[in-house]
C-alpha cells in the first residue's frame, strides 16, 4: 500500500509499506494491505512503517488524521 505522511512543514514519508501502526486517539491501531477505508484521530505518538523489505521506520508525531481509501494512507501529522 502506499503511504504518506505530512506535516505543515513538509513530507515526511512516502513510499510503499506492508504495515503502518498509529497512536489512535482511543488507543493504537495498525493498517494493513486491503484496510477498510478509514479515517482517525491521532495523539500524540510513534508512527510505526514497515516499508517492503520488513525495514521499521519511526515518526514522532504530536497528533493528527489519517485517511485510508483503496489502498492509500494519507497521514496529515503535527
Amino acid at each position: 500500500m502506499n503511504v504518506e505522511i505530512i506535516t505543515p512543514d513538509k513530507t515526511v514519508f512516502t513510499g510503499e509499506a506492508d504495515l503502518v501502526q498509529l497512536p489512535g486517539k482511543n488507543g493504537s491501531f495498525e493498517i494493513l494491505n486491503n484496510h477498510a477505508p478509514i479515517i482517525a484521530i491521532l495523539k500524540k505518538g510513534k508512527i510505526k512503517v514497515v516499508d517492503q523489505k520488513k525495514e521499521k521506520k519511526f515518526f514522532e508525531i504530536n497528533g493528527g488524521v489519517i485517511e485510508v481509501v483503496k489502498n492509500k494512507v494519507l497521514i496529515l501529522a503535527e
